[in-house]
């Protein structure tokens, strides 16, 4: 199994519009990318989460599966607009 963790802060210009649309368009993953297992995205509720306010899960089946997702056109489609709204954290590990 492979773990994938991440939490964003966002930047100034990100609007709500924009956080609920990172909420669905994350979410929308479930089903379509292969060894996807789990998605789950919040709000980071930690008191030291050190401003970032949004957090999300993926469980794969294996690493092979969470390195096929980097190049999913679903996830490149993602990044071209959330990435100039965010300053991401990356959590990787194999359980």
């Amino acid at each position: 199994m492979f773990i994938h963790i991440f939490g964003f802060r966002w930047k100034p210009e990100a609007t709500d519009a924009d956080k609920q649309r990172a909420t669905r368009d994350i979410l929308a993953f479930r089903g379509i990318v292969p060894g996807l297992l789990e998605v789950h995205v919040g709000q980071n509720l930690s008191p030291r989460g050190q401003g970032y306010t949004f957090a999300g899960f993926m469980r794969f089946t294996d690493r092979a599966a969470a390195d096929g997702y980097t190049v999913q056109a679903a996830h490149k489609t993602l990044l071209a607009w959330l990435a100039p709204l965010i300053d991401p954290v990356e959590l990787d590990f194999e359980a």
